[in-house]
C-alpha cells in the first residue's frame, strides 16, 4: 500500500462538503445507500464526528461516525458506529482510509466516545485494535467476524449482556 501524498489533508468536514461528500460516497459504494444514510443521521442529529480526506481541494475520503445507543448489563455506553467509510475509486489503497479512521479514533475520546462499533472488512480493522471478540457480547443485527468492537476507554465493553440498538436512520431492524 502506496502512502497517500503529503498534499492529503485529513480534516473536520465543513459547510460546504455534503454535496461531495455525498458524491464520493454514491461513487465508491456504487449506489444511494450510504449517502442516504448520512443525510438521515444528518437529519437524526446523531453525527458524532464527520472527516474528510482532501487533495488539491477535491473531497476524495470520509469517514462518519455517529452516536450508538448500547446498553450493557444496566448501563449506558457512550458508544459510536463507524459507517460509513469511502475513499474515491482512484485513491484507494494509499492509506486515505487508514489515516482517518486512525485521525476519528484519536479525536473521539475529546468528544465523551468511550467505544466503536464497526461492521467492516475483518483484515482491515483489527489493525486499529478492533476485534469481534470484544463486541460477541453486543446483541444486535449482527454477529460474526466482520461485526467488531474497540474500547477507547478501557472497560467501557466489559460486561455480561450487551445490546446495540442501531438508530431508524440505518435502516435496520436491532
Amino acid at each position: 500500500m502506496a502512502e497517500p501524498p503529503a498534499t492529503t489533508l485529513i480534516r473536520s468536514e465543513i459547510a460546504g462538503d455534503e454535496a461531495g461528500i455525498n458524491a464520493l460516497n454514491r461513487l465508491a459504494f456504487g449506489g444511494p445507500g450510504e449517502w442516504q444514510i448520512i443525510a438521515r443521521l444528518r437529519q437524526a442529529k446523531l453525527i458524532a464526528l464527520s472527516l474528510v480526506a482532501e487533495e488539491k481541494g477535491r473531497i476524495v475520503g470520509h469517514i462518519l461516525f455517529s452516536w450508538l445507543p448500547v446498553r450493557i448489563d444496566s448501563r449506558d455506553v457512550a458508544a459510536v458506529a463507524l459507517a460509513p467509510m469511502a475513499v474515491h475509486p482512484d485513491r484507494q489503497r494509499r492509506g486515505i482510509g487508514s489515516r482517518l479512521v486512525r485521525e476519528g479514533l484519536k479525536r473521539l475520546p475529546a468528544l465523551g466516545a468511550t467505544a466503536v462499533i464497526v461492521l467492516g472488512h475483518p483484515h482491515f480493522y483489527p489493525r486499529f485494535g478492533f476485534s469481534s471478540a470484544m463486541a460477541r457480547n453486543l446483541a444486535g443485527p449482527f454477529s460474526g467476524e466482520a461485526f467488531m468492537a474497540l474500547e477507547l476507554e478501557p472497560g467501557a465493553l466489559r460486561g455480561e449482556n450487551g445490546k446495540v440498538t442501531y438508530p431508524a436512520a440505518f435502516g435496520l431492524n436491532s
